[in-house]
């Protein structure tokens, strides 16, 4: 068996640039702990902000989408592309906008068996075909998803949420990156008082 890679370190925070420093800070504030993501990727300072910018416009924007189907969408594509980080970061999410602790883990072992509903079953068959063979996607597999009451601006945000995880999943798995400790517990039990 193969070692993970080690050879892409994240800079200590108090060398990264102030704009990335402030938001890995911001981060810790809000989360109580720097998800691995925003030290990895701060690896190559330009990139990071361009994949911020490009994630944040896809997940926290208001659409058609809810904050949850999208992260079913990253969830159920990450498990397909065997991303450890997505699957379990993402999943903590996921269990927390959906308020569902066992919804995540449902998607990422079977989606087509979950708990959800055909609309959001047709969303991630969709998210899945371009996760996994884009070149194949036809006019007929977007009439389909349209079918189920998508708009064309949500057939794209599904389609660019899946092309964007896959980005994702693969500069994860080439990092070795690890999902950090907090996000195995993340929405599974009712907060407490």
């Amino acid at each position: 068996m193969s070692k993970p890679a080690t050879r892409f370190q994240p800079p200590a925070i108090d060398k990264l640039p102030e704009d990335i420093r402030s938001r890995i800070l911001a981060v810790q504030e809000k989360s109580g702990f720097v998800p691995n993501v925003f030290l990895t990727l701060a690896y190559r300072p330009d990139e990071f902000r361009a994949f911020f910018a490009y994630h944040d416009a896809l997940m926290e924007k208001d659409s058609g989408l809810t904050k949850a189907e999208r992260e079913m969408i990253v969830v159920a594509t990450s498990a397909a592309n065997q991303c450890h980080y997505c699957v379990i970061a993402h999943g903590a999410i996921l269990r927390i906008r959906a308020k569902n602790p066992q919804i995540a883990d449902q998607i990422a072992v079977n989606y087509r068996k979950a708990d959800i509903t055909p609309r959001q079953r047709a969303m991630l068959d969709f998210a899945m075909k371009v996760s996994r063979s884009a070149n194949e996607v036809s006019e007929a597999d977007l009439a389909e998803i349209a079918g189920h009451g998508f708009s064309d601006d949500d057939i794209w945000d599904i389609a660019a949420i899946a092309a964007f995880f896959a980005l994702s999943n693969r500069l994860a798995n080439i990092t070795a990156m690890r999902p950090n400790d907090e996000f195995y517990m993340m929405g599974r039990l009712p907060k407490q008082g």
